[in-house]
């Protein structure tokens, strides 16, 4: 059987019958748009993280738009970011017609540099979009402290980060705003497309509120400021009430995985070869994805092929070099580490429903391919 680096269907299998129960109760509800599910699940995900307000929305991608809209982000703006993310992060911010600017990041942990957003600041920097990168949180005193010395809104990018802690602080509660995606492999996932805007700031909430129902303060009223339509769906809300409660037991095994892999290859890994992941000092990692490095990528994952085992690169190709963003005009080795670490990287299958017997065949054909090269 192919062995892939996510699978819904394990996990599927257990919950049926809770998933199938909350779409039947958003179908006999007798409401389907913005209804009860999407507050429940807004007042319940808020909550989750202390925070005041929760604004539930499409999907992650426009979470982020929403978010720096509300933060007040426009054309004219420079926003600070990595380039070693998915494309959304600076889709969202080309969106708003604000320029993506990039910082490199660190080598060992792949989070963003804070010394080189330092760098990267000038007059017409807006905002600061620091991402969770992997499952474990940027090093956000030293951001919030540059944001604070220039006067910056900070927007957490938290599609990778759900349940995760920076020194006892969730991912999505150390800025202004935070933009979470529920796609449906996150940790916390849905079963189709969704996300949200987290913020304790009224003002910022209100905005967000307006934004993603056309601009309108009440339904079918007057435009205020003209908005979109972003509004989180009712059964993907219901889906993602139940699963809320069961996401600190998704993360605690996707910690198990991890120990698993850190057990199995440790013999193989080390500086010149295999290198596993590193948790930073004050992170508490929830492994969004199990992401490797080794000099001979490439070569390691054709040769795994053979034994039906297809991984996952996270990500191949930085958005600084991607034909759609040549118009930013970064060269190749503008950011040096970020490139490197996109030559070397790959993913290991990670999900909380992983049989052991499945993680085992990955860690022995590893094994096997390593000690061979």
């Amino acid at each position: 059987m192919a062995i892939r680096v996510w699978d819904y269907l394990p996990e599927y299998e257990k919950e049926r019958t809770d998933v199938l129960d909350a779409v039947e109760k958003v179908f006999e509800s007798g409401q389907l748009i913005l209804g009860e599910s999407v507050r429940s699940f807004e007042e319940e995900f808020a909550a989750y993280h202390r925070t005041r307000h929760c604004t539930g929305v499409d999907n992650g991608t426009n979470a982020i738009k929403l978010g720096l809209q509300a933060l007040g982000v426009g054309p004219g703006d420079e926003v600070v970011t990595v380039s070693n993310t998915a494309a959304p992060t600076v889709v969202a911010i080309d969106s708003v017609g604000a320029t993506p600017v990039f910082a490199d990041v660190r080598e060992d942990d792949h989070l963003i540099d804070p010394a080189q957003v330092a760098a990267a600041i000038t007059p017409r920097t807006r905002a600061l979009v620091p991402v969770h990168l992997y499952g474990q949180c940027a090093d956000m005193a030293p951001l919030t402290r540059l944001a604070a010395r220039h006067g910056l809104a900070v927007l957490e990018d938290c599609a990778q980060a759900h349940g995760a802690r920076h020194h006892g602080r969730l991912a999505g509660t150390m800025g202004h705003a935070a933009a979470f995606s529920f796609y449906p492999t996150k940790v916390l996932g849905a079963y189709g497309d969704g996300g949200a805007v987290l913020t304790g700031d009224d003002t910022v909430d209100g905005n967000l509120r307006r934004l993603r129902y056309y601009g309108m303060e009440e339904r079918y009223y007057v435009v205020r400021t003209p908005g979109h339509n972003c509004r989180l769906d009712e059964v993907q809300a219901e889906i993602l009430r139940r699963k809320l409660g069961r996401l600190d037991d998704y993360i605690a095994r996707r910690r198990e995985v991890a120990d698993r892999y850190a057990e199995g290859l440790a013999d193989v890994s080390g500086p010149s070869g295999l290198r596993l992941p590193s948790v930073t000092e004050g992170n508490d990692h929830v492994y969004y994805v199990y992401v490797v490095r080794h000099p001979r990528r490439d070569e390691i994952i054709e040769r795994l092929r053979a034994y039906d085992i297809h991984l996952n690169i996270s990500y191949p190709w930085p958005v600084h070099t991607m034909t759609g963003f040549e118009r930013l005009g970064y060269a190749e080795g503008s950011l040096p580490v970020t490139e490197r670490l996109a030559r070397q990287i790959f993913s290991l299958p990670m999900y909380p429903s992983l049989p052991p017997d499945t993680q085992d065949r990955v860690i022995e054909a590893l094994r096997e391919v390593l000690t061979t090269l």
